[in-house]
């Protein structure tokens, strides 16, 4: 996992529709699509078409589109407020019906055969709101010819890098994240190495939307962030304990160290690829790029969906297996591709044995923050 081109094979969220899949536990992205589905929907509604593409056929991608109900979502909200909005300005007896091509895109690894079989079933006995295509690909990169999209959405992905800075692969350095899998807490010098790689990587990908968005198109983004003036990846005491990234996850591996099952070196050569932008950072790749005007940023403080799991699941084992579940739904492709199937088993069992022992969980509720950004294309 110390290049993009191998991060790309196995960076996705858990596949299938079993109890560990992304689609059966994605409550923290519902939560956050609920909470910016007004400022999406105000973004939608002043679109400006002035250019590219037959106004009666309008493009829409969404990009880091997982699986599961969010995905659907998110696009469903996107046509129906357009149909709405185009219908009243355009509708006319005598004009073509407005049509909507929809383009489901993410990483090859992305579980494509399930997103695609919940859409059949989701359209069987009814009328297409929308034609439908997946691509397959980085949204690092270029995915689509120039000034061809209308709207464009990337919700809960764009705090996933391209890949590990390569400066925290070199084994001894000042960079070299020993004992942990995340940031958080880590030295400046490996927070400040993952701050470059989001920054090279955030300008990168506005520079192929600003290629394949048409003039007064949309882009929509909503990511793991934090708001101005912090530094810290997590900003609360009570968030920090519960963040799925931080305290239990390592110790969780230094377990695998301490039975023997892994070498220390083993351990300190995974790394989450994840970075929590600021608003500054945000809007200063906007500004740096060119070709946006960023019409709304806002800080959205979204309450961790394990909260309501405190009074269901009052049994700290019980609970402990569900934070464990909620961790692999995210994270299990990838470490199981570092440490295979059987290690993989042990690190979320004692994931799960981990967060149970830690009772401060079921008595106080947490939150996180997400950042939503809709930008107009200039």
């Amino acid at each position: 996992m110390d290049s993009s081109r191998s991060l790309e094979c196995v960076l996705s969220m858990q596949g299938g529709e079993d109890d560990v899949s992304y689609a059966k536990n994605s409550y923290g992205p519902a939560a956050a699509l609920a909470s910016s589905k007004p400022m999406l929907t105000s973004a939608i509604n002043s679109i400006k078409l002035t250019e590219g593409g037959s106004s009666h056929i309008i493009k829409i991608a969404d990009l880091g589109c997982a699986v599961g109900d969010n995905t659907f979502s998110t696009v469903d909200t996107v046509v129906e407020v357009l149909r709405r909005r185009l219908t009243v300005i355009d509708g006319k007896s005598d004009q073509p019906e407005l049509e909507f091509e929809v383009f489901f895109s993410d990483l090859p690894s992305n579980d494509f055969n399930t997103l695609f079989r919940s859409f059949e079933e989701k359209v069987n006995g009814s009328s297409h709101k929308y034609f439908a295509a997946g691509v397959p690909g980085s949204f690092y990169g270029r995915l689509f010819p120039k000034g061809e999209l209308h709207v464009v959405v990337t919700t809960s992905a764009l705090q996933w890098l391209s890949q590990i800075p390569e400066k925290v692969m070199e084994k001894g350095s000042k960079t070299w994240n020993k004992g942990r899998a995340w940031i958080q807490g880590a030295e400046g010098e490996v927070v400040e190495a993952y701050a470059e790689q989001s920054d090279k990587d955030l300008v990168q990908f506005l520079k192929c939307r600003k290629e394949e968005i048409v003039e007064g198109g949309v882009l929509f983004m909503l990511m793991g962030g934090r708001p101005s003036g912090l530094v810290s990846q997590v900003s609360d005491h009570d968030s920090s304990l519960r963040h799925l990234f931080t305290i239990f996850m390592d110790q969780a591996w230094q377990d695998l160290v301490d039975e023997g099952l892994i070498e220390e070196e083993k351990r300190d050569g995974f790394n989450i690829p994840v970075y929590l932008r600021s608003t500054e950072e945000i809007a200063a790749a906007i500004d740096g790029c060119g070709g946006f005007k960023i019409e709304k940023m806002e800080v959205l403080k979204i309450a961790d969906p394990m909260n309501a799991k405190q009074q269901e699941l009052k049994d700290p084992e019980t609970y402990g297996r569900a934070m464990s579940t909620s961790v692999q739904a995210g994270l299990k492709p990838m470490v199981e591709a570092y440490l295979g199937p059987d290690l993989t088993r042990k690190l979320f069992k004692q994931y799960a044995v981990r967060a149970a022992a830690n009772r401060e969980f079921l008595k106080e509720n947490s939150f996180y923050y997400m950042i939503a950004v809709s930008a107009t294309r200039v």
